[in-house]
């Protein structure tokens, strides 16, 4: 059964990196998922299925909304689609959700496209009587996404861009390194939760780590199947192998070996790049 896009919105479109936004009606997903968990969906019959991030459902849990980035082939061919046209199947709610509990004093941290996926989390943080610190982080000012609804939810909140078009010119982990740093007993940060490129996953997990801070990330693992029965997502998590489909998608950032994980997801991008040119006109 098909699924018709309700709404469309381009949040950004910069320097060959285009955002975008549908809304999709799925009550039987809405009602079940919570904050963390994924769906996976095909644009069309001979399409490959991507995961990507539940970033918001509507009071009534009957909608979806979906953010997602072009990068491969099946984000540009998604991208084409238009509100009125249908996705040929959707599936989910898939993965483990995020343990929220009230940490105390917690950093939310979001890079690029990441920052759609760590807005339920932000929110469910909150609810959960969390003080929530928010940093989000973009190249530049036109790639920055739901500014104002993170705000809403975060008690402080920093920008910073690459180019310093906005907020703090600089990365992340600037900001985050000058939290830590400055935090004293008892105002101490309980926990850091961050979603974005590997790279910069990588580096708030090198950050955090002298300052002994629990630190999850969300791993955006190759995945084909998603239910656990092809082995395509696996990681190193603590020198033991997970599925980043059934075990995650969320795992301590000091255990994760970011070494082989960057390896992995740059094993089709070759011929990911050569198909795109064949079949994107």
């Amino acid at each position: 059964m098909s699924i018709k896009i309700l709404e469309k919105k381009v949040l950004a479109d910069v320097s060959a990196s285009r955002i975008v936004q549908i809304k999709v009606p799925s009550s039987d997903i809405a009602k079940k998922a919570k904050a963390g968990q994924f769906i996976v969906l095909m644009a069309r019959p001979e399409g490959e299925r991507i995961p990507l991030t539940i970033a918001d459902i509507d009071v009534g849990k009957t909608t979806l909304t979906i953010i997602f980035q072009e990068a491969g082939l099946t984000t540009r061919l998604l991208s084409k689609l238009e509100a009125g046209d249908s996705l040929y199947a959707l599936a989910g709610p898939l993965g483990q959700p995020t343990e929220i509990h009230k940490y105390g004093k917690v950093i939310i941290v979001g890079g690029g496209v990441g920052i759609a996926e760590i807005y339920p989390v932000a929110k469910a943080f909150k609810e959960a009587g969390n003080q929530v610190t928010t940093i989000l982080g973009a190249r530049t000012k036109e790639l920055l996404i739901l500014e104002q609804e993170l705000k809403k939810v975060s008690d402080n909140f920093y920008i910073t861009t690459d180019d310093g078009s906005f907020g703090k010119k600089g990365f992340v982990t600037d900001i985050l390194k000058d939290l830590l740093v400055s935090c004293v007993k008892p105002e101490v940060y309980n926990l850091v939760y961050a979603v974005g490129p590997i790279p910069m996953m990588r580096k708030i997990a090198e950050t955090t780590k002298p300052f002994n801070v629990k630190t999850l990330v969300s791993l955006n693992a190759l995945m084909v199947d998603a239910t656990g029965m092809c082995g395509c997502c696996r990681v190193s998590v603590g020198g033991q192998t997970r599925f980043s489909c059934v075990d995650g998608p969320e795992f301590d950032a000091h255990l994760v070996d970011w070494d082989e994980l960057i390896k992995r997801n740059n094993i089709y991008r070759e011929k990911e790049q050569h198909i795109c040119k064949l079949l994107i006109k």
